[in-house]
């Protein structure tokens, strides 16, 4: 049986108490192996399947992270759905530590991480000018206000490379533009995501102001954790009432991100790349077409 939700957690998110029914599932991706298992499980009455972002122990950096055999894993477990949690850093006085952000943009600041799904002889150039779901954002947004927690709607999200927080002159840099929270991972998820047809949203869980912040100049990892804590148990519930809500019909852009972004003629693909793809682009590209 298919799993339509997937659960991505990030620091501080390493499991949650509230899943039962466990299994682990291995799964090998044409783009390699995930960051680890995933604990497929029940969670108010459905079926999901929550992945480590860095792994067991938390042994993978941002850099070194599978974001593609993450994704793709996801997808060829059925997921239709992703709600991932992650910890960022605020770059506007209004979010402060603790406070969750839904945010709607991004600005990339990595170097050389592979974004896409498509090469080895095929081509494909999805729309991303609204990167995440407006509708999976909106719900799990709603479900931290009903939660009581400190939510913020919308914001610009700046996925720097890392694994180093930012320079000084960099945090001004990125306050000057009106970015809103910093972190180290969402981006490549939601670009891949959006290629699977996967419907993507995250809560950022706000740790620290970043070293813009006079108080706040020397971040440490210890200030993150016990921050992280403490959002831990919200981001748990938030994501538990955003899984009873799914999932509904998608008639949102996610849903058919490929209709029109397969650039490739059907023929000039590989065969091997459409074997290997299948998941992504069966429904377009069928594997007994003429390619060679």
């Amino acid at each position: 049986m298919s799993v339509k939700i997937g659960i991505i957690g990030g620091s501080g998110l390493y499991d949650m108490a509230e899943l039962t029914d466990r299994e682990e599932k291995t799964v090998t991706t044409p783009f390699g192996d995930p960051s680890g298992p995933y604990v497929l499980a029940t969670l108010r009455g459905k079926r999901v399947a929550f992945l480590a972002r860095h792994g067991k122990g938390h042994r993978l950096n941002p850099s070194e992270l599978n974001y593609r055999a993450n994704i793709f894993g996801m997808k060829m477990l059925g997921v239709e759905w992703i709600v991932s949690a992650s910890a960022v850093g605020s770059l506007q006085e209004k979010y402060a530590p603790t406070d969750l952000v839904f945010p709607d943009q991004f600005i990339d600041r990595t170097r050389g991480r592979i974004s896409t799904f498509f090469s080895n002889g095929i081509v494909a150039h999805v729309g991303f000018s609204h990167p995440l779901s407006h509708h999976l954002a909106t719900l799990a947004a709603d479900c931290a206000a009903e939660s009581g927690a400190k939510a913020h709607r919308g914001g610009t999200y700046v996925c720097m490379e890392g694994p180093q927080f930012s320079t000084l002159a960099e945090s001004r840099l990125y306050r000057s533009w009106g970015a809103d929270i910093i972190g180290m991972t969402n981006l490549q998820e939601a670009k891949l995501a959006r290629e699977a047809e996967i419907c993507y949203s995250t809560i950022a869980l706000v740790t620290d102001y970043d070293c813009w912040h006079p108080d706040h100049d020397s971040v440490t990892v210890e200030m993150i954790i016990a921050n992280l804590t403490q959002n831990a148990k919200t981001a748990q519930a938030i994501i538990a009432s955003a899984v009873d809500a799914l999932p509904f019909e998608r008639s949102c852009e996610c849903a058919n991100a490929l209709k029109f972004a397969l650039i490739t003629r059907p023929d000039a693909v590989p065969a091997r790349t459409l074997v290997d793809l299948a998941p992504i682009v069966g429904r377009y590209l069928p594997t007994q077409s003429t390619a060679t």
